[in-house]
């Protein structure tokens, strides 16, 4: 039996959410669109095209997607020597994995994004395996990136957990059948998570460490 951690990376291990909301606000500006921060705030955790679909409407000018999304990722890449992670992100991990469990890093970030990420996560050695946007056709909410991470390690459904920040997140763990926490720390209520799956809700990685035999981690789990 494999028994897996499956975690997505921003606004969940990295302090990352609201460094995307600003990038693609000021993305969204540059091109024109005044957008409230908000409503960015509430697609983060989706694909690119997602979130704009999300923030500019269905109606929108699709030619303009792939220049959003550049300037976005140009903007947002500004921040990847300052990137931090949340307390305790990688102590958890490491417990994880010290525990027996096969840590899987579940992301749309690629290529230097994702360089950096693990670079502020520090924890490299409890890292079992990475699925990107690079692995996957859909991404969160669709179960697909899940079911990769599951696959990497040979890990059944019912052997993993998911943690993450959005509900996107709890969303694409709950279709793939993965048991699912939710961590406040994305700034994405309690009561939406919730709703989306989560099986506990816990304030940060430092929280849900604290308390992880009281989560779906433990042996009543």
């Amino acid at each position: 039996m494999t028994r897996a951690a499956l975690f997505d990376v921003d606004g969940t291990l990295v302090d990352t959410n609201h460094l995307h909301v600003v990038s693609w606000w000021e993305a969204f500006r540059q091109a024109g669109h005044r957008v409230p921060t908000h409503d960015i705030h509430r697609a983060v955790g989706r694909p690119a095209e997602d979130l704009i679909a999300h923030v500019l409407g269905e109606d929108r000018d699709k030619d303009e997607d792939d220049s959003l999304s550049d300037a976005h990722k140009t903007l947002y890449g500004t921040y990847f020597e300052r990137l931090t992670a949340f307390a305790s992100a990688g102590e958890l991990l490491r417990t994880l994995a010290g525990q027996g469990r096969q840590v899987v890093l579940v992301t749309s970030a690629e290529g230097t994004e994702l360089a950096a990420l693990r670079r502020a996560i520090d924890a490299e050695d409890a890292i079992t395996a990475t699925g990107s946007a690079e692995d996957v056709e859909q991404g969160k909410p669709a179960p697909e990136p899940v079911e990769q991470a599951l696959e990497s390690v040979g890990a059944a459904p019912s052997d993993a957990v998911f943690v993450g920040d959005t509900v996107w997140d709890m969303k694409a763990a709950t279709r793939a059948g993965v048991p699912c926490v939710g961590l406040l720390c994305g700034g994405i209520p309690r009561c939406d998570l919730e709703e989306a799956g989560a099986k506990a809700v816990f304030r940060d990685p430092a929280d849900l460490l604290a308390h992880l035999d009281d989560s779906p981690f433990g042996p009543d789990g």
